[in-house]
């Protein structure tokens, strides 16, 4: 691993030039970067909003202008976080509403860390009003938002980079290289992917009423307005269908965009699933605790499946992709990758990167996840080369669009009971109006749906 011991000093210059494989270098990321500072606004204060900004902070000498949330809290300390991490001390200006934001400044790159309900609205408009974007994944709750989102990207020159951080993960990418690029795995006609993580909230919180510092009304915005049970924020929102769609959307959507990446797919010819609330039927929570996907594609299936009770089938690969060839397998997750070739070639093994000598201030920040900062690090720097270099970044919104809605139709298919078939050119589920019907959610008045 001596290849990964570099400084800040290195890290930031020379965008990982000090990294072995060529992947990274091969999308430009190796030159250095004109020391233009980029005025940025974060929109979603939260964990993962803050976490990602961060990221960005360490590698660009940004300007973070304004920042975003309905929460007060999360507002005043992302306030307080950024002025002590960015070069100018200064404490951006806080807003509770993204739209007066976006009125009030010109910036050159808005990061969206909402709940998926509210990434179309936001990411549309702050295109319209002149940034670019780092948006989280998964790119949107209904198959027509992700369209409007792609189609405003191209219309407006925006690059995108979606937050489907495994295409800049270190130890991915040398998967990519060594084992996919090399043609070690033969001839690929299987895969699996799965989730096994514990992650469905549930339980039966009483009504009570909204505390001051939060505008829930905002929070809600075009999604159903539930009754107020508690603090929306880390994972209880994504108990609810009516903000995301579920274990599917959140999880899936990672393993399957990876497994695109890999193997250079595009749309799935058919998507078809299984699934509902089996075992953990007590609570309120609408999304589903047991889910199997299949994505055909020609003469290879995809196959995804969460349980959010029981144990993992491989503990050692509780979220996790299998891809299987006639000359090898290669399993890969977050923390590793395993090559296991048929017969007796070489067994190739690769853990995680970690960046703590570079990134010391990792260790210490609240909640971090140390294993995704190296990944997240890239997929910023890759956006940025992709601003000012002008070419799609590795996480480019089609992509994501792609991994995002095929998800999304996997939850139709299940709710339908039948396989679907998406045609991207007509927006249409082929021989299906009612599955048609539902590529667009209905909205709550008074925001309008920007999809066809």
């Amino acid at each position: 691993m001596a290849g990964f011991q570099l400084n800040r000093r290195t890290f930031i210059q020379g965008a990982g030039a000090a990294l072995t494989f060529s992947a990274w270098q091969g999308r430009g990321l190796a030159a250095e970067y004109p020391p233009r500072v980029k005025r940025v606004g974060l929109i979603g204060a939260g964990w993962y909003g803050k976490s990602d900004l961060f990221r960005l902070i360490q590698v660009r000498d940004v300007e973070v202008i304004a920042v975003c949330d309905v929460d007060n809290n999360h507002l005043e300390e992302a306030g307080k976080l950024i002025s002590e991490r960015q070069a100018s001390g200064k404490v951006p200006v806080l807003y509770t509403d993204y739209r007066q934001m976006l009125a009030d400044h010109a910036f050159d790159l808005v990061l969206i860390g909402t709940p998926d309900h509210w990434h179309a609205r936001q990411a549309i408009d702050a295109m319209a009003a002149g940034a670019h974007l780092y948006l989280q994944k998964p790119v949107s709750v209904d198959v027509l938002e992700g369209e409007a989102i792609r189609s405003a990207a191209r219309k407006y020159n925006r690059k995108v980079q979606i937050g489907t951080q495994r295409r800049s993960t270190p130890h991915l990418m040398d998967a990519k290289e060594r084992i996919i690029d090399q043609g070690l795995l033969g001839n690929v006609s299987h895969v699996e992917m799965c989730c096994y993580y514990h992650m469905r909230r549930d339980g039966n919180p009483p009504e009570e009423p909204v505390p001051d510092f939060l505008d829930y009304d905002m929070w809600t915005g075009p999604a159903p307005l539930r009754p107020y049970d508690g603090l929306p924020h880390g994972s209880w929102w994504r108990t609810f269908m009516e903000y995301g769609n579920g274990i599917t959307g959140d999880m899936c959507v990672h393993m399957f965009d990876t497994v695109r990446w890999l193997l250079q797919l595009g749309w799935p010819k058919r998507v078809s699933a299984t699934g509902g609330i089996y075992v953990q039927k007590g609570g309120k929570s609408t999304i589903a605790d047991t889910q199997t996907a299949v994505f055909e594609y020609e003469e290879l299936n995809c196959v995804w499946q969460h349980r959010t009770w029981g144990t993992p089938t491989d503990p050692e690969y509780p979220w996790a992709f299998i891809i299987y060839g006639d000359k090898g397998t290669l399993k890969g997750s977050v923390m590793k990758y395993e090559f296991i070739p048929v017969g007796k070639g070489e067994r190739i093994t690769k853990e995680v990167v970690y960046e703590r000598e570079a990134f010391p201030e990792d260790v210490g920040e609240p909640r971090i996840e140390l294993h995704v900062a190296p990944a997240t690090r890239r997929h910023m720097l890759n956006l940025l080369s992709a601003i000012e270099n002008d070419h799609l970044p590795v996480a480019d919104v089609e992509e994501g669009h792609i991994s995002s809605a095929s998800c999304i139709l996997a939850n139709l298919s299940m709710r339908l009971d039948r396989p679907l078939t998406y045609d991207p050119q007509q927006k249409i589920c082929i021989d299906d109006p009612e599955a048609t019907a539902l590529l667009k959610r209905p909205y709550r008045a008074p925001w309008l749906h920007p999809g066809v």
